[in-house]
């Protein structure tokens, strides 16, 4: 009777005993799955503290920038044309009594000297580099035909370039008109500065 009663006792706590076991197994899961997502976030974590600090240092660049120059890295990175996002240099050509005098787009020999030596550094560098040549004019005439004008001398330059090796993928022209000045139009001195061609060098 004693063993016959003894039995359901004995099935009891072996359920109890492989249920602990299991429990215990259970609770081992569970501690390594909640490391492992820690791991993860610790890395996560990381990341966005490592992009958020390369966030900060772009916009600090972009700061720096000005207003041609930022408007073509952001078109260029919206563009998916930079590898990195990174404004290197600008290069530009004013009228200096000689280039770009009013109404005309023809690169002077001073213009061609200049772009040569700025092909050949580009080639010397090797850098897998992007150009933005951004036209722009005084204000005399009005804004249509100042924004043929300044697309014309972008284009001018492009060629010019293109003839010295730059390939044409690598370079971009857009036009201004007379809307991005550097100087008063009400001025002859000052029509001249804004009469240019500028050249932003991407990485």
């Amino acid at each position: 009777m004693n063993i016959a009663m003894s039995k359901p006792l004995m099935i009891s706590a072996m359920l109890a005993a492989a249920l602990g076991v299991t429990g215990c197994a259970t609770h081992k899961s569970v501690d390594a799955h909640v490391a492992s997502v820690d791991t993860k976030i610790d890395a996560t974590q990381s990341q966005a503290d490592a992009q958020k600090q390369k966030l900060a240092e772009h916009d600090a660049m972009l700061a720096g920038l000005d207003k041609t120059s930022r408007e073509a890295l952001e078109r260029a990175e919206a563009a998916g044309k930079l590898a990195e996002g990174k404004f290197l240099y600008a290069m530009v050509l004013q009228d200096d009594g000689v280039k770009f005098k009013t109404a005309k787009y023809k690169l002077s020999p001073e213009d061609e000297s200049r772009l040569t030596e700025f092909a050949t550094k580009l080639k010397t560098d090797d850098k897998n580099v992007y150009l933005e040549v951004q036209g722009h004019t005084d204000s005399t005439g009005g804004p249509d035909y100042n924004m043929r004008l300044g697309e014309e001398r972008a284009e001018a330059v492009r060629l010019f370039l293109n003839q010295q090796g730059v390939a044409l993928n690598r370079m971009n022209t857009i036009s201004y008109g007379q809307t991005a000045p550097v100087a008063s139009n009400k001025s002859r001195d000052g029509r001249a500065q804004n009469r240019r061609v500028q050249i932003v060098v991407l990485a």
